[in-house]
């Protein structure tokens, strides 16, 4: 539920990112540099916080992440309901990403270490799915309700979460481990050694195409539409709210994937084949319709979702000590790749073309996931119960 929430206020600028800066007085042209401006501060601050919340999960324990982050991020949300000028929105949306960094590296921390390992896979997929619904619930919300609304109704679920997470219990291995004299949370410890930063940067490579989805391909879809010649409006709320209905589907077919080909490497491998198919659909393939371009969002968020699996990889991937600030950075610097993506895209815009410019940043991000999967180890069913 956790995660539910987290996903609904971190997609809900995505979504309202057009009507919003409309209302408040932004053309065409200021809607797209401003609104992908905005967007990176919000990428800036999960990008600070997955460092801070990692070393705080770590240090103080998961459960003090669990509350922190929520608190963070709805009141932030709160204030966005009232924001007039865009310089404070933007701010305002750095503060409630620095609060949503914490969410997701935190609870699939404490759902792999208290899961035994030939469960591991269902639980955090369970997790995320569930969880990725709160992109869905968040368009269809924006629909019934004013942008301004929509951001009380997020803070408000996210306060009101904090009741139900009073029954949640601390991870036995972070309490063990608590106990001994052993270094915990120290970020830079995972820039110690080069096997253990090959380790780090594979597990945030493998996820890159995860966010040019989500990033770029969807919270654009209006222009790569309208490069498309297609006559109807795309619009941008709808492109991310399809590619989650996929995420959804497909973070549970990953999960139960995993299990049966014991594999965590197999199952991704499949899944960001398929991305990048139909990514490739997507930039290249003549959609000619909204309805065929809404589709292909569909297809690709089914191939992005290995979101549960990277995070469960990377979980496995360090001892108890380092675990939850290796998973949430992981998680955070992903989201926050946008902060390169976003501004490539852009400069590269007038010059190649909004599908031309897509492209080139498509063959890095996948050419940067295929390599750290093919390099990185199998994790499936390793156990947890250890320091680095």
């Amino acid at each position: 539920m956790g995660y539910f929430v987290d996903v609904y206020d971190l997609l809900l600028f995505n979504i309202v990112r057009v009507p919003s800066l409309k209302e408040l007085g932004l053309s065409e042209a200021d809607i797209s540099l401003i609104g992908g401006r905005i967007l990176n501060f919000q990428q800036a601050g999960l990008l600070l916080g997955g460092i801070l919340w990692g070393i705080l999960g770590d240090k103080r324990g998961r459960l003090s992440v669990l509350f922190g982050s929520i608190i963070t991020y709805s009141l932030a949300n709160i204030a966005c309901g009232w924001v007039h000028d865009p310089q404070l929105y933007a701010i305002l949306r750095f503060v409630a990403g620095l609060g949503l960094a914490g969410e997701l590296g935190a609870g699939i921390t404490l759902v792999s270490e208290i899961l035994p390992p030939h469960l591991r896979g269902y639980g955090s997929s369970l997790v995320a799915s569930v969880g990725l619904l709160g992109a869905v619930v968040a368009y269809f919300t924006v629909t019934l309700f004013d942008w301004r609304t929509t951001y009380f109704i997020g803070g408000s679920l996210g306060l009101g979460l904090l009741v139900l997470r009073v029954s949640v219990f601390e991870s036995g291995m972070f309490k063990r481990v608590q106990q001994t004299g052993v270094t915990r949370g120290n970020f830079w410890a995972l820039f110690q050694g080069r096997e253990r930063l090959l380790r780090y940067l594979r597990c945030m490579g493998l996820a890159l195409p995860t966010y040019l989805v989500i990033g770029i391909l969807a919270t654009f879809g209006n222009e790569f539409g309208k490069a498309l010649g297609i006559t109807e409006t795309i619009q941008p709320g709808r492109c991310v709210m399809f590619t989650y209905v996929g995420t959804v589907v497909g973070d549970l077919t990953s999960g139960l994937l995993s299990q049966y080909l014991q594999s965590r490497r197999k199952a991704i491998g499949l899944m960001m084949s398929l991305t990048f198919v139909f990514v490739v659909i997507y930039l290249f393939g003549g959609i000619n319709s909204a309805g065929a371009f809404y589709a292909v969002c569909i297809a690709m968020g089914f191939g992005i979702g290995y979101i549960a699996m990277f995070l469960t990889i990377t979980a496995e991937s360090f001892g108890t000590n380092l675990r939850a600030t290796a998973t949430t950075s992981v998680a955070n610097n992903v989201r926050a790749t946008t902060l390169l993506t976003i501004p490539a895209f852009q400069v590269m815009k007038p010059s190649l073309g909004v599908l031309e410019a897509g492209a080139v940043v498509t063959f890095i991000c996948f050419a940067v996931g295929y390599w750290s999967l093919a390099t990185m180890e199998e994790t499936f069913g390793k156990e947890l119960d250890y320091t680095e």
